[in-house]
């Protein structure tokens, strides 16, 4: 088949389109002679040639484009380098209180979350982006059958006048093409046409067979360029496993942080409802007193204020452990119905934890590994790279090299056609091709644009590396004061109970006033409840540094995809 070069902006450098029949082996250059020795040589009609000619492209490129990585899911399991102790599978919770540890509470709200359902379905969404550019690369068959009939007059072959003709004829046609991460596409196809004339005795069949290669020189010549969009969406899909991982931890956090709160809310209406008997027995006690003439009648209105407090205490308190309950029973989205109105029964308490910090240095070289967000922004260099590699290849002149080499039969009858086509007749042609833009001003905004992006995206990933280092380090600092602080409250506490004691027994002695008695009391219900929130605050100031270098999951034995670290 004779290829054309007749379309705007593009010229013909060379070519040769003419029938070859057996020349002389001292031709300067004669393509379709060479084909010719070849055929003969190794004992094959053309279309076997061309045949050996495809598969042979395709056994070269066949590893154009490397296989994408393997990408572990949430709740595979735990790999060699992650803790051991992993978690039993998650067992769904029964109707009625929900009575959890802390664990299980992780694995409920990992499996039920309504938020998390939704993060997981993109890295299988960026997936398909992958397919799609893949897409690219896959071979193309096409096949066509057609009919044609024609009633006309023509002058007879005498001159002497017109003659009527009826024309039928029927073609097919099949082919087979694929375009190779190297720049070379390479099609093979066959056709036939029978055409059937009434001024002919006989039926006149033609049969071709052929393979076209052409190989891009310049414009998209090069592997790293025509691979760049299938690296990109590599990349993407890398991403939004580290932005699910990121996610994950996010909400590992909250539910942990969350179970430390309620457990602070129930813990103060404890405190509170302590704090309010004594402050009924200390009314109940002046009350007394004032009966037997030992104290005043304006101690009563301190003591039942007091009471009062207490009761609105009480009041705010259930209020909060109501709130974090809503929020907690969220983020678990156990099943069933009533989902809000069920009861939540904590099986562990906060305590003091014994776990102890590393070097702060060691803290960091984890974030830099581990940080999901941090391992993003590696990606999004990397994907700038690679955005300037294709838009600089778009810069360049689009040359291209081609061969297009056939064999035709001609015969009465298809398959004589067929093993005419196996003779000596051929047909070659070969040249290059040039395409170039006068000013290629588009090809160069987008070159440059794509350079300052990746410039962009460098100073970004340094800029991201140094704020994850301020992170970790701020929230080791905050380890330590929340460690420290619960050791100066327990003091606080115990003195605070001391002073409580001695306002009661001078009160019993009439050496000390209620509203003395009050103010020990308000202050010893103070001390307690800034205790309790000190030691949840250390539990969650671990939960936070351990989020902030990105090593939570691994410390609770839960696997996800984006657990390796991207490479810069």
């Amino acid at each position: 088949m004779k290829r054309s070069r007749t379309s705007s902006g593009k010229s013909t450098v060379f070519a040769s389109g003419l029938p070859c029949k057996r020349a002389s082996a001292t031709s300067a250059f004669d393509v379709r002679c060479w084909v010719l020795d070849v055929q003969r040589t190794l004992a094959i009609g053309p279309l076997a040639l061309t045949g050996i000619i495809f598969a042979a492209s395709l056994l070269l490129t066949s590893c154009s484009t490397p296989p994408p990585p393997v990408l572990t899911p949430i709740g595979a399991a735990v790999p060699a380098a992650a803790p051991t102790n992993a978690a039993a599978p998650v067992t769904p919770l029964p109707e009625g209180p929900i009575r959890i540890t802390v664990m299980d509470a992780i694995l409920q709200g990992l499996e039920n979350n309504r938020a998390l359902r939704v993060q997981r379905l993109g890295p299988a969404l960026r997936r398909t982006f992958e397919q799609e550019r893949e897409g690219v690369f896959d071979p193309v068959f096409s096949a066509q059958l057609s009919r044609q009939a024609s009633k006309a007059e023509q002058p007879s072959g005498s001159g002497t006048g017109l003659t009527n003709s009826d024309v039928t004829t029927v073609s097919g046609s099949v082919g087979l093409s694929k375009t190779f991460a190297t720049g070379t596409k390479v099609s093979l196809d066959s056709t036939t046409s029978l055409k059937d004339s009434s001024l002919y005795a006989d039926e006149f069949d033609t049969t071709r067979g052929g393979v076209s290669v052409t190989q891009s020189l310049l414009r998209g010549g090069r592997w790293s360029a025509n691979l760049a969009s299938l690296r990109q969406a590599r990349l993407d899909t890398l991403s939004s496993e580290y932005e699910l991982r990121g996610y994950a931890e996010a909400l590992v956090a909250r539910i942990e942080s969350t179970y430390w709160d309620y457990a602070l809310a129930q813990r103060q209406i404890e405190i509170v409802t302590d704090s309010l008997k004594l402050a009924e027995q200390q009314l109940a006690d002046t009350r007394e007193r004032i009966a037997i003439g030992k104290t005043a009648q304006v101690e009563l209105s301190a003591a039942e204020a007091e009471v009062a407090a207490r009761q609105a205490d009480l009041i705010n308190a259930r209020s909060a452990l109501d709130q974090v309950r809503l929020h907690f029973l969220a983020l678990l989205n156990p099943p069933g119905t009533n989902t809000f109105q069920r009861e939540v029964a904590l099986l562990e308490q906060p305590a003091t934890p014994e776990a102890r910090l590393d070097d702060v240095a060691a803290h960091v070289g984890v974030a830099r590994r581990m940080r999901p967000d941090l391992n993003q922004a590696r990606l999004a260099a990397r994907r700038g790279t690679l955005e300037v590699v294709k838009t600089r290849n778009g810069v360049l002149p689009k040359l291209d090299l081609f061969i297009n080499l056939g064999s035709s039969g001609y015969a009465d009858s298809f398959g004589r056609s067929a093993n005419r086509a196996n003779g000596d007749f051929y047909d070659a042609e070969a040249g290059v091709a040039l395409e170039y833009p006068l000013g290629n001003n588009d090809a160069e905004a987008r070159n440059e644009r794509a350079r300052l992006g990746a410039d962009q995206a460098a100073e970004t990933l340094a800029n991201m590396e140094q704020l994850v280092e301020v992170d970790v380090r701020s929230a080791y600092v905050e380890v330590q004061r929340a460690r420290e602080e619960v050791t100066a409250v327990g003091v606080l506490v115990r003195r605070r109970q001391d002073a409580w004691r001695a306002e009661t027994e001078k009160f019993g002695v009439n050496k000390s006033t209620t509203l003395l008695v009050a103010q020990a009391q308000r202050d010893l219900l103070a001390a307690q409840i800034q205790l309790e929130r000190a030691v949840a605050d250390h539990l969650k100031s671990f939960i936070s540094l351990y989020r902030l270098e990105g090593s939570l999951l691994d410390r609770r034995a839960i696997s996800a995809p984006g657990r390796d670290p991207a490479m810069p």
